[in-house]
């Protein structure tokens, strides 16, 4: 790109047309690499599916207390949160509200596979599945 000219510096002072805001994700950035995500779709859409669970909580806190509806969804809504693994207790619904995109990538399968110390690392443990040496579900030898 050529050299700006001082009157169009002056121009475009507040413009910056080599960096804009949505690449300044540092912090998803951050998680991609953490986790060893290659699809940033996928963090796109635990992030969505955290802002459905964040709305959902806010619309339960809306109603009263002491509603049979409100009882009945929070308790469905913490024990599916709970089974899944991205709440650690069925206490409240605070958790829900402060609920990360990154919850769910604790839950992927080459995360928990180094927890399980089935791979010393993230990244070998993203080759390993790439490769088929892990696989979860039928293997379809028996059929």
């Amino acid at each position: 790109m050529r050299q700006l000219r001082h009157h169009e510096q002056k121009l475009l002072k507040k413009v910056d047309f080599l960096q804009w805001k949505s690449d300044q994700n540092i912090r998803e950035i951050k998680i991609l690499r953490r986790y060893h995500i290659q699809d940033r779709e996928d963090y796109v859409k635990y992030n969505k599916i955290c802002g459905h669970i964040t709305k959902l909580t806010a619309k339960l806190k809306d109603l009263k207390p002491e509603d049979e509806f409100r009882i009945k969804m929070t308790d469905d809504l913490l024990s599916k949160l709970y089974n899944m693994g991205l709440i650690p207790t069925k206490k409240s619904l605070s958790q829900c509200e402060t609920l990360a995109a990154s919850a769910f990538c604790r839950r992927r399968l080459p995360v928990v596979m180094v927890r399980m110390k089935m791979a010393e690392t993230l990244k070998e443990a993203v080759t390993f599945i790439e490769q088929g040496h892990v696989r979860v579900g039928p293997t379809g030898r028996g059929k």
